[in-house]
């Protein structure tokens, strides 16, 4: 008999209160079991069950912890039912119908570490550890899992307690080893600590070095607080979410790849972390450290260029505080055998043109195609990036690397390089479009756009659909230092939905995120050696 005909006999009043029969409810609760009882279930009844308790559901030799949300409505779940939502049902595996236990859970092991972090105390090696375990093996609510991104937040961690949560997010998922059957040549990467719209850089630096004949196994996290991520731009082009063994063939085909991180279970517990980080939006530092080093680690990677973007509205604001985040990432670093070039680089606006998926990854193929159109500031920054990347290669000189990296680009090598990637991972059959309804948002005055405020302008690609609607985002018109008359378009919003276009219009017309002020106002250069 399969697990779908072996039923709870229900109409048994020996049945046994504590077993229900599976309800798939087909809820998305976004990284979190949750499991639902009707109020007049007997175990609701009997127990004292309570909304929020976490419970133990068992069936067919599996288990998970959950957290309980209680149901009026028998439309909805019967009183013997036990209702589970997506991610609840994808963990336990069987199917409607079945027979299963729930009961009470005890707390998770590692809660009294976490109440220790909460009250603002320094936890060593083996309460990170623990904590991290708990979190990947989901028995972490999305409330405790709050309380950890806010204590570490508020309390910020200390570099030995950074170094020791890196330590544990790589612990707790696979590693690969890239070198394996290829000798010993530098496996290499390039990383942004995000919080710039567009800078989409990385997509044009993975298909430069692997030109050069350098392994780049590019893994990304969906976007946390941006309108896109790498992962979310990339997948506007082919797939990305790819299981580990075929990344594995893709890389060694074609050197590169750029994927989403999570379905190769890197560091799963910072995907986890991830899912309450974007709606609070904190990217605190300690964290920030943690979660990228740990990927990159644990993807393989053996050098690692860093771009750490510094400006008034970027995620670091002064150069102080720049010089602080790039000693704690050379720290973890260089404790953990990752060589590390960090770069600061300018964060005062936007890199490129677009903002959002499918403008981010029309910019990204104009660049490649030597489009005269592109936009060459992304194309520059890539250049730089890619330049420094291409040193780790122990044959090229220092100094070297941005002709090299110019000479791939301009000769076309690196636009088949892409193709080739892109291919590999699965291209998408019909290219994405930018959506069709849109707004221009109008300079109120004649002027010269002396500041971009690059939170609000994210704000307001996010408000427009980005990146859950691919084809949803701003189209930049103007960047600083250019002048604009009165009712000229500063940029285009585009959206998918009639709704999404009537926030963001909102937000833009309030404040459209842009300065404009006199040519004398225009700031020349933000800090000395920032490119």
């Amino acid at each position: 008999m399969s697990v779908a005909d072996d039923p709870v006999d229900t109409a048994s009043p020996a049945a046994d209160a504590a077993t229900l029969a599976i309800r798939r409810l087909a809820i998305d609760t976004w990284r979190e079991s949750v499991v639902f009882l009707h109020r007049d279930c007997p175990v609701v009844r009997a127990a004292g069950f309570q909304a929020l308790s976490k419970v133990r559901v068992q069936a067919n030799g599996r288990s998970l912890v959950a957290v309980l949300n209680v149901v009026d409505d028998s439309t909805i779940l019967q009183p013997l039912e036990l209702g589970l939502s997506e991610d609840a049902y994808a963990r336990l595996g069987v199917a409607p119908g079945h027979p299963a236990r729930i009961e009470l859970a005890e707390p998770a092991p590692s809660i009294a570490a976490l109440h220790r972090k909460i009250a603002g105390e320094r936890l060593g090696r083996e309460d990170l550890r623990a904590i991290v375990q708990d979190i990947a093996a989901a028995r972490y609510s999305k409330i405790e899992l709050a309380a950890f991104v806010v204590a570490t937040n508020q309390f910020e961690l200390d570099r030995e307690e950074v170094l020791h949560l890196t330590e544990a997010m790589i612990a707790v998922g696979r590693r690969l080893d890239w070198r394996r059957g290829v000798g010993a040549g530098p496996v290499v990467d390039k990383h942004c600590i995000g919080g710039i719209p567009g800078n989409r850089t990385s997509m044009l630096v993975v298909p430069i070095v692997a030109a050069h004949g350098m392994l780049c196994p590019k893994t990304s996290s969906r976007a946390i607080t941006s309108p896109a991520g790498t992962a979310d731009t990339m997948e506007v082009l082919a797939e990305v979410e790819l299981p580990l063994e075929r990344l594995e063939e893709i890389v060694r085909a074609t050197h590169g790849c750029l994927a989403w991180g999570g379905r190769a279970e890197l560091s799963p517990a910072d995907d986890i972390l991830i899912s309450v980080e974007r709606p609070l939006a904190i990217d605190s530092p300690g964290q920030m450290v943690a979660s990228i080093l740990s990927k990159k680690i644990a993807a393989g990677s053996t050098h690692l260029v860093l771009d750490i973007p510094v400006g008034p509205t970027a995620k670091v604001r002064s150069m102080p505080a720049a010089q602080r985040l790039k000693r704690l990432f050379e720290y973890v670093a260089a404790r953990q055998g990752l060589q590390l070039d960090a770069v600061i680089t300018d964060g005062r606006q936007p890199i490129g043109r677009g903002i959002g998926p499918v403008l981010e990854a029309r910019d990204v193929m104009q660049v490649l195609q030597n489009d005269p159109d592109a936009p060459q500031d992304l194309r520059q920054k890539a250049l730089r990036l890619a330049g420094r990347v291409i040193e780790f290669d122990p044959d090229v000189r220092g100094g070297e690397g941005w002709r090299i990296a110019r000479d791939i680009l301009d000769s076309g090598r690196a636009l088949a390089s892409m193709n080739a990637i892109i291919d590999a991972q699965g291209r998408r059959a019909q290219p994405l479009q930018p959506g069709e309804l849109v707004f221009d948002v109008p300079a109120g005055v004649d002027g010269v756009v002396v500041g971009i405020d690059n939170l609000r302008l994210a704000r307001i690609a996010s408000l427009s659909g980005a990146p859950q609607v691919p084809g949803a985002g701003i189209d930049l018109r103007v960047k600083l230092g250019d002048a604009v008359r009165a009712g000229q378009p500063l940029y285009r919003v585009h959206a998918c939905f009639p709704a999404d276009l009537a926030f963001a219009r909102r937000m833009a017309l309030e404040d459209p995120a842009m300065r404009l002020g006199r040519a004398d106002e225009v700031p020349r250069e933000f800090a000395p050696g920032v490119f």
